[in-house]
């Protein structure tokens, strides 16, 4: 078999009997397990999560492309990039003190700053979410066609559901970044983010994605719990060798 065929979505592995039927590919299944063990790993502050997540990301990038996702996809590429910098931040020595990140909460002013800008985004993008994701089809055509692709983008449908998209795409965002600095906030966004996605998924009966979406909220819920305790642990040990008045 051909080995570029491994990454065709219509090389189904196994169908699904799930509503009206899902046949789900190799990639999309390969693809999935690494997003699951990159949630799982990152819940136990495991640098190695960031190479399942760049895989991860790389395939449903490939994915994304095929069903003609162009917004999707370079959402992706923010992923990827993403990705390597938690790499490079959760290993190297921190600036200030030499030390490497630790597990920790925000501050009141970031918490602030972030929920703001997070809402005002969230508004922003429910409002211009058709436009916003048209131009990034575009985009992304435009440069894939610059690299030899003979790409037509079709005319897109208006999204089913613009505040619930627009929030988990801005919040997935936020969510990652707050990974890469390990603040244990992070984790309460990704309950949210799965949460909605379930709803979400299972509304437009996509039941197979709804079912992936139920699995990562677990684990995304044991993520919160486990940061919480080490976020505490961190913060005593902290005080125990703040030199004394």
């Amino acid at each position: 078999m051909d080995i570029t065929s491994w990454f065709d979505i219509n090389n189904t592995l196994v169908n699904i009997p799930i509503g009206g039927g899902y046949a789900m590919s190799w990639i999309e299944m390969v693809g999935t397990l690494f997003g699951l063990l990159c949630i799982w790993y990152a819940s136990k502050e495991k640098n190695i999560n960031y190479l399942f997540g760049l895989i991860n990301v790389t395939l449903f990038a490939i994915i994304f492309y095929q069903i003609q996702l162009y917004g999707l996809l370079i959402l992706q590429l923010f992923f990827f990039c993403a990705n390597i910098y938690g790499w490079y931040a959760w290993t190297r020595p921190d600036a200030m003190d030499g030390e490497a990140l630790q597990v920790r909460w925000l501050s009141k002013d970031k918490l602030v700053k972030t929920s703001i800008i997070s809402a005002v985004a969230i508004v922003l993008l429910t409002i211009f979410i058709d436009p916003f994701f048209s131009a990034l089809a575009a985009l992304s055509v435009a440069v894939m066609n610059a690299f030899g692709s003979s790409i037509t983008l079709g005319a897109l449908d208006p999204d089913a559901f613009p505040f619930w998209d627009a929030a988990m795409t801005v919040l997935s965002i936020v969510a990652q970044i707050l990974m890469t600095r390990k603040y244990v906030e992070n984790w309460i966004l990704w309950v949210v983010i799965n949460i909605i996605s379930v709803g979400v998924y299972a509304a437009q009966g996509v039941y197979a994605m709804s079912i992936e979406y139920v699995i990562l909220l677990f684990i995304a819920l044991n993520g919160t719990k486990e940061w919480m305790q080490t976020a505490k642990a961190n913060k005593s040990e902290y005080k125990q060798q703040e030199p004394a008045l």
